[in-house]
C-alpha cells in the first residue's frame, strides 16, 4: 500500500530534520554523525525500493538514534517505532504496542475489503477510549 509507505517516508524525512539541525546545532560530538546521515539517507533510498530488506537497517537506526541522541528520543515519531518492530519496540511500553496492533489490523481488514484507510485518522480513534476512560 504506497499511501502507507509514503506516510513513513514523511516522518523519516521529518527526523532526518531533526538529526541534521542536531548537528548545525553542533550538540554532536563526534564525527560519526556524518556518517550516521549518510547510513540515514540509505534507509531513505532503499526503503521505497525494496521495504522488506530495508525493516533491519530501519531498525538499527532507529534505535541508534535513541542511543546516540538521547536528547530528541522524545521527538522519534511513535509510528516509526511500530513501523520498523525488532528491537524498536523496546521503546514502546505494551498499552501503545496493543494499540498498534489493533491499527494495523484495521488497516489490514480495511485493504481486504476494499476500503479506505486513513492511519491518522484510525490512530485518532482508537486513542480517543483510553483516554476517556483515565478520568
Amino acid at each position: 500500500m504506497a499511501s502507507h509507505l509514503e506516510h513513513h517516508l514523511a516522518l523519516l524525512n521529518h527526523l532526518r530534520g531533526i538529526l541534521v539541525a542536531l548537528g548545525e546545532a553542533e550538540q554532536v560530538l563526534d564525527d560519526s554523525h556524518a556518517l550516521f546521515l549518510e547510513r540515514y539517507d540509505e534507509l531513505l533510498a532503499e526503503l521505497p525500493l525494496d521495504p522488506v530488506s530495508s525493516q533491519y537497517l530501519g531498525q538499527d537506526l532507529i534505535s541508534q538514534v535513541f542511543h546516540r541522541y538521547p536528547q530528541i528520543a522524545h521527538l522519534v515519531p511513535r509510528d516509526l517505532l511500530w513501523f520498523f518492530g525488532g528491537d524498536c519496540l523496546h521503546f514502546m511500553p505494551d498499552d501503545e504496542i496493543a494499540l498498534y496492533q489493533a491499527l494495523d489490523e484495521r488497516r489490514f481488514e480495511a485493504e481486504e475489503n476494499d476500503e479506505p484507510f486513513d492511519w491518522n485518522q484510525e490512530k485518532q480513534l482508537l486513542a480517543l477510549p483510553t483516554d476517556g476512560s483515565k478520568h
